[in-house]
């Protein structure tokens, strides 16, 4: 599966998708990039005067390339027209701020992949390569009932 099909099958477009390029990917883990437009919508009011991106929408990022994307290459053809990808748990660490118009790299390496459930520890970097935020995802594909 190339990377081109892997962002084609995700669910989510513009203002919500997070993800600009993926860089690599394998059975082990996969890494992608994305770069925080200062017009996003969140940044408004977020912090007044000095915009901060929220953490949420870091967690976000790090979710949709080091989870989502991982778990469609993984997936592949047993990826079924309607599943669902839900976040089940996090635990990340905040090191340092990220602002509009950082180019942030996401690095994630499968803990373990078994019935429908990926565990992931994934590290964001800024294009100073520091770690900007790092921990633990998990999540599910799902079915529509």
């Amino acid at each position: 599966m190339d990377l081109n099909s892997i962002l084609a099958k995700l669910p989510y477009s513009a203002p919500f998708l997070f993800v600009d390029a993926l860089t690599h990917v394998d059975e082990e883990g996969v890494a992608g990039t994305y770069t925080f437009d200062e017009n996003l919508d969140f940044y408004r009011g977020h912090f007044n005067g000095k915009a901060i991106t929220p953490g949420v929408i870091l967690i976000e990022t790090m979710a949709q390339i080091g989870l989502a994307c991982l778990g469609i290459f993984l997936l592949n053809k047993d990826l079924k027209k309607g599943s669902s990808i839900a976040l089940t748990s996090t635990e990340i660490q905040f090191l340092k701020p990220v602002y509009p118009k950082e180019k942030v790299t996401v690095i994630s390496k499968k803990i373990y992949f078994r019935f429908g459930k990926l565990k992931c520890a994934v590290t964001m970097k800024n294009e100073a390569g520091q770690e900007v935020c790092k921990g633990i995802l998990a999540g599910m594909i799902t079915e529509e009932l």
